[in-house]
């Protein structure tokens, strides 16, 4: 998950200073884990998020679903409608990081979260007013794609400033945990909600959730540093945050493990609302269920990230829960009508206890060994080579459908899913037995 015009690069700013606000309060920096119970501005952050990742669950759900029944979409159609969500991040991913480097985070988070608000409301609009078509979802896709490219990019550099690097796993910890929380209870309720109400008016409910995350997130009182001294043009600083990634092996071996790994979830995923209504002849209620059941292990995953790394190595932890993330993926393409319920719920028992596993310790590994200056820029690098790749591998899902029919289609995401850890298992991230001190 507006439109910034970027600086054309072609000169530098000479005039730029250091801003200082001395009356703004500090943002509290503390080694102690439990000091994130009181820390009242990073409670509001979790607490902005914990609502909006719950309202997801009714948008998430309920768009593919609005194509799949309401508008009788295509597998291509279908592929298309995943591409466009995640282009953005393709599109314009490098030159948002040099922007979230710039300008003070609080406010572009702020920003994508009332944006996003206003451009789902207009699906409950349009299906009021009777002109509700795949276009219609098509712009939606792009236009929150761009609201979140920000948002996402800014949120991941918000948070080391917000907290203090000593307590990074901690806070990821603590997002991660209630983001498996809201896949655990959300779509369930979203799917009865769907089936009761219609897709559309489940959408409300997420328009409704990004208000107030954006009111939550304004109260913020602690701001982070900008950076000051000279600015160099744009492309220079996007080439920079390319080098901050492929210049160092383990961000660049977690960029191709977690790209590859949406490459084919992406193509997966185009088909996957088609595979379970279609193939499978599940109705929303048991789509909700299923998502539902199957995340039950994300909570666990999310409070274990920490503890398994300490005892097992952060390395090796990231590595087993990338292959296990795979593995999770082969009970989709054995499913039958007969055993579909299972089947699926165990898949996303799997990936859900995976998931977290990995992106706590992994994100936390790239938080920690960036220098603050460049945290906009890292995250927006990693987003681009890691999200960058599902418009495409949406597409390629898409196109494997049509070609091939739904189920061969899965098949071959799965085996590509499956190979995705060896990008880090042949890696020194293997090798790691803690994340790295902080450096600056």
């Amino acid at each position: 998950m507006t439109s910034n015009e970027l600086d054309d690069g072609n000169r530098m700013e000479s005039t730029a200073t250091s801003v200082r606000e001395p009356r703004i309060p500090a943002i509290p920096r503390s080694r102690d884990p439990a000091a994130l119970w009181r820390h009242s501005d990073f409670m509001k952050l979790w607490l902005a998020q914990t609502i909006s990742v719950f309202g997801d669950q009714f948008t998430g759900l309920a768009i593919p679903l609005i194509a799949a029944l309401m508008l009788q979409a295509t597998p291509g159609q279908m592929g298309v409608l995943t591409a466009v969500e995640r282009a953005p991040f393709l599109l314009i991913g490098l030159f948002a990081g040099v922007w979230v480097d710039r300008l003070p985070r609080r406010p572009i988070l702020v920003a994508g979260d009332f944006g996003r608000a206003a451009v789902l409301l207009t699906i409950p609009l349009a299906a009021l007013l009777g002109g509700l078509g795949m276009p219609h979802l098509y712009a939606v896709g792009v236009l929150v794609g761009v609201f979140t490219v920000f948002f996402d990019v800014a949120y991941q550099a918000f948070l080391p400033a917000l907290v203090g690097r000593q307590q990074l796993v901690e806070g990821n910890s603590k997002l991660e945990a209630t983001r498996s929380l809201a896949n655990l209870a959300g779509p369930s309720v979203a799917g009865v909600v769907i089936q009761a109400l219609s897709a559309p008016i489940a959408i409300i409910l997420d328009a409704l959730s990004f208000v107030i995350s954006g009111g939550l997130i304004s109260r913020i009182r602690g701001r982070e540093p900008v950076a000051g001294g000279a600015r160099a043009p744009v492309t220079a600083e996007v080439r920079e945050g390319l080098r901050v990634v492929f210049g160092n092996r383990l961000l660049r071996s977690i960029a191709g493990c977690t790209g590859t790994s949406n490459f084919f979830g992406s193509a997966l995923f185009a088909l996957y609302i088609l595979f379970m209504t279609r193939t499978l002849g599940l109705t929303p209620a048991k789509i909700g269920a299923i998502f539902s059941l199957g995340n039950v292990a994300g909570l666990l995953g999310a409070l274990s990230a920490g503890r398994l790394a300490a005892r097992f190595g952060v390395g090796r932890i990231i590595v087993g829960a990338a292959a296990l993330d795979g593995l999770g993926l082969i009970p989709i393409a054995l499913a039958t009508r007969a055993t579909a319920f299972p089947f699926l719920v165990l898949a996303g028992l799997l990936t859900s206890f995976a998931n977290p596993v990995y992106n706590i310790n992994q994100v936390s590994l790239r938080q920690a060994i960036t220098p603050s200056r460049l945290q906009g820029r890292m995250n927006a690098t990693m987003r681009f080579l890691v999200w960058g790749t599902m418009p495409l591998g949406g597409l390629a899902g898409g196109i494997l459908g049509e070609a091939l029919g739904l189920r061969p289609a899965i098949a071959v995401s799965v085996v590509g899913g499956l190979l995705a850890f060896l990008w880090v298992a042949l890696s020194p991230v293997r090798a790691l037995k803690a994340i790295p001190d902080p450096t600056e």
